[in-house]
């Protein structure tokens, strides 16, 4: 899933990022609610995750501009107020989940996959396509032009990554940040490795390749020629 993360806690908003990805999610991350409610509206996400007290604009007045304007992406709000008439108010303005603070990480993951399962109302994907090569999230699957392509973890994840930006380049900072949780450049072959090995399983053996390497930019996932 592509989740939208809300959190102005710098510590707990890359704990839940980083479990988050370990899961197999592509995150975002917003740091205010201002900038959260900008990419909440201008970008499309599986799920939301909103902490309630934010600086700039409140957790729920996000969730219930977002309602205000029939989108109905799941929201798990997040909050250190755990008072009944608190999950009440958070539930009201839409919300379609509340989990106080502290909380345990596999009991996130579980109530936003059970999110998920339900949609919200939302249009959950399941499958992303680029040309003849497709991926089932749920399976964790990978198909090109109907045969199977056997990947390991940080392999699919690249490659979600790659699918879910197709015929944009990507960059290196981007590729680190998003697929490996790393926020500095560890002066290290990995990605390069990483993305030969991809290109072995996903273009050996087809007629026209679709990872095309961008020079002096990064790489590039496109539908064959």
């Amino acid at each position: 899933m592509k989740i939208l993360v809300i959190e102005d806690d710098r510590e707990a908003a890359a704990y839940l990022m980083k479990g988050l990805r370990e899961s197999g999610h592509t995150v975002d991350h917003a740091a205010d609610g201002t900038q959260g409610l900008f990419l909440a509206t201008s970008e499309r996400f599986d799920a939301m995750i909103i902490d309630r007290m934010l600086p700039g604009l409140d957790g729920l007045a996000i969730v219930s501009t977002l309602r205000s304007n029939d989108d109905r992406t799941p929201v798990l709000i997040l909050s250190a107020l755990d008072a009944v008439d608190d999950r009440v108010r958070g539930l009201r303005a839409g919300g379609d989940d509340y989990l106080p603070k502290p909380y345990a990480f596999s009991e996130l993951l579980a109530r936003l996959e059970a999110l998920a399962r339900r949609g919200g109302g939302g249009k959950t994907e399941t499958t992303l396509r680029v040309g003849g090569l497709e991926m089932d999230l749920l399976a964790r699957g990978v198909r090109r032009d109907g045969v199977e392509i056997d990947l390991l973890p940080r392999e699919f994840r690249l490659l979600e990554y790659l699918m879910r930006n197709a015929g944009h380049v990507v960059t290196r900072t981007m590729l680190l940040e998003q697929v490996w949780d790393y926020h500095f450049d560890p002066q290290t072959n990995v990605i390069d490795v990483h993305v030969s090995r991809l290109r072995q399983k996903i273009d050996k053996g087809f007629a026209q390749p679709m990872l095309h390497t961008i020079r002096g930019a990064g790489y590039c996932l496109k539908p064959a020629a």
